[in-house]
């Protein structure tokens, strides 16, 4: 037990404020990188995670929609738009202006 080689965090970020969750991010980042730890994180807050992950999943109603390198997620106009509240240009957006949801999910066709 006390040399793990994975951690399982679910949701760090929860009802944190802002500075809480990137501290705690920064101790995530620090546990995978001194210790070599594979860490699996399930997180809501798409900005933090894919800011610190190698590699990200997007799980719609049960099951993986998408997958791949955190950069290409980071990248993507769909997952910028609708988990992280920007627009094409990189400008936040607000909920009223996003796109119907629905109607816009190419990943899922």
């Amino acid at each position: 037990m006390a040399r793990p080689e994975l951690i399982l965090l679910d949701e760090p970020s929860l009802g944190l404020a802002p500075l809480i969750v990137q501290e705690i991010y920064e101790i995530i980042k620090g546990i995978n990188a001194e210790q070599k730890m594979a860490i699996l994180l399930v997180e809501q807050n798409a900005r933090a995670a894919l800011g610190i992950a190698d590699y990200g999943y997007v799980i719609e109603n049960g099951r993986v929609a998408m997958g791949g390198p955190a950069d290409h997620l980071r990248d993507n106009e769909d997952i910028q738009e609708f988990y992280m509240g920007l627009s094409s240009e990189g400008t936040k957006k607000s909920y009223r202006e996003v796109k119907h949801y629905r109607r816009k999910k190419r990943w899922l066709a």
